[in-house]
């Protein structure tokens, strides 16, 4: 089936309504419904899938639903399990305390998601500083390291990655990304460090006494329920699911239809909600379905607009300019601006048509541009607030606590100031084969590691100025 690049408009359609309507003040109010969403996703994908199923046939239909079904219910084992631990307790909230915070929820986010840590830890981490003045900057670093950049190294830590997952990249080949891992977020940590050193020493006396004067010691409710991760992971990496190839083909058994994987982690979340401390997960961490739902809504239409547009990806993608800078660059400009799951799948999808340099291939895909596409999907999702799930969560969850969050823009100059420089590093490392960029790459670290310390240096001379 050949298709016009007028196919690929209600996958953009559709992304642009998550973009823009939220944003917009005559539609932000009805945006927030959740049949308003449905209502949209369902005008979009619905025509799209029919068109697709009677041009096409029923099996790319098919095995997009299957796909969906496996996605949404990864999200929501996640998101329920999470949702009954809460980590309790007021240490003080000085920059080692705080980055600390971070980096463990950084290690986190590859293990039980990017919206599980976020919303396990933003509310402890809130509770800790809120004896402070200055706390905009930790929710902004919690953003860009728990809730996108930690998430690298598991299909469980963000949703492209779970994507590669399902069309056929191994669990384990993430942990590839590891030195990319550590560097973008030992950068950040760094950086945080550095800023919250200096606005500590700036805080009022008042503030760093109270802040003193409330300690309660860490503790953790609702444990069990690290059980119910360990068998999502489990699961994930060595149960089957629907075997949609066979199925199209077919020559599908009985044992081809069987979910044994969602199977499970549905298991694992309904014994997590029904059999765990009710106390951890609707008085502590207020537990509610309503950002779950949305994901599950709005990804409806994604999933039933993006069939034809990755068709046509199919046909023009061989005539392509693409090599490993401009696969990081096309996917990291779209999932800080669009969602970046669908993002890392449009992509991945072109890689596959397109000629690599020689090397290994991963699942169809020549690896060097995998790595490209999973480095893009999942740390420029962090540089706006719509390009992942958690992010808008996470600016939530602060405001209602009394952190007066940056706008839209405000945002995106921080993430530019703070975050795109790291990136770009990473990029002249790790990306460009060149010596010139990896020598360039190297002097931007180390400029950007001494400007940490030169916040450092200011804020032990504000602390000497204080005492």
């Amino acid at each position: 089936m050949h298709l016009q690049w007028w196919s690929t408009l209600p996958f953009v359609a559709m992304l642009a309504c998550i973009a823009i309507l939220p944003l917009v003040p005559a539609t932000q109010h009805w945006w927030e419904k959740r049949t308003s969403q449905l209502a949209i996703a369902l005008a979009l994908g619905v025509p799209v899938a029919v068109w697709m199923w009677i041009a096409g046939g029923w099996q790319t239909v098919f095995a997009t639903a299957v796909e969906y079904a496996q996605f949404i219910t990864l999200l929501l084992a996640l998101f329920v399990v999470s949702g009954g631990i809460f980590l309790e307790g007021d240490i003080e909230a000085t920059a080692r305390n705080n980055t600390l915070f971070l980096a463990v929820g950084g290690v986190l986010a590859s293990f039980i998601g990017t919206t599980g840590a976020s919303m396990l830890l933003i509310r402890p981490l809130l509770a800790t500083n809120r004896e402070r003045r200055y706390r905009t900057h930790t929710v902004l670093f919690a953003i860009f390291i728990v809730a996108n950049c930690g998430g690298l190294l598991t299909p469980l830590g963000d949703p492209p990655l779970f994507l590669g997952f399902l069309r056929g990249v191994p669990f384990t080949w993430t942990f590839n990304l590891l030195p990319q891992w550590l560097f973008v977020n030992a950068m950040l940590l760094a950086g945080y460090y550095a800023l919250d050193s200096y606005y500590h020493a700036s805080e009022p006396a008042s503030a760093v006494a109270a802040d003193r004067s409330e300690i309660v010691p860490l503790g953790l409710r609702g444990a069990t329920n690290l059980v119910w991760f360990a068998v999502i992971i489990a699961a994930v990496a060595f149960a089957p699911s629907i075997n949609a190839e066979a199925i199209e083909s077919g020559h599908a058994t009985a044992a081809d239809w069987v979910p044994w994987r969602e199977i499970i982690m549905l298991a694992a979340a309904a014994a997590s909600y029904f059999l765990g401390d009710r106390r951890a997960r609707f008085e502590d961490n207020q537990f509610e379905w309503g950002p779950i739902t949305e994901v599950a809504v709005l990804f409806i239409g994604i999933f039933l607009t993006m069939i034809p547009a990755l068709h046509y990806l199919d046909e023009i993608a061989p005539g392509l300019p693409m090599n490993e800078v401009t696969f990081f660059a096309f996917t990291g400009s779209l999932s800080s601006v669009l969602d970046n799951a669908p993002t890392y799948a449009t992509f991945f999808e072109v890689a596959s048509r397109v000629g690599g340099p020689g090397g290994p291939v991963v699942a169809g895909v020549p690896e060097v541009f995998l790595v490209s596409i999973s480095l893009g999907a999942v740390l420029c999702g962090a540089i706006t607030y719509i390009g992942n799930g958690p992010n808008f969560m996470v600016k939530s969850v602060a405001e209602s606590d009394g952190v007066e969050m940056p706008s839209f823009g405000g945002y995106v100059l921080r993430s530019f100031i703070h975050l795109v420089p790291i990136l770009v590093a990473m990029v002249l490392l790790f990306i460009t084969g060149a010596l010139w960029a990896k020598v360039l790459g190297a002097c931007l670290a180390l400029a950007l590691l001494a400007n940490n310390a030169r916040l450092v240096r200011g804020a032990r001379r504000l602390a000497l100025v204080d005492s």
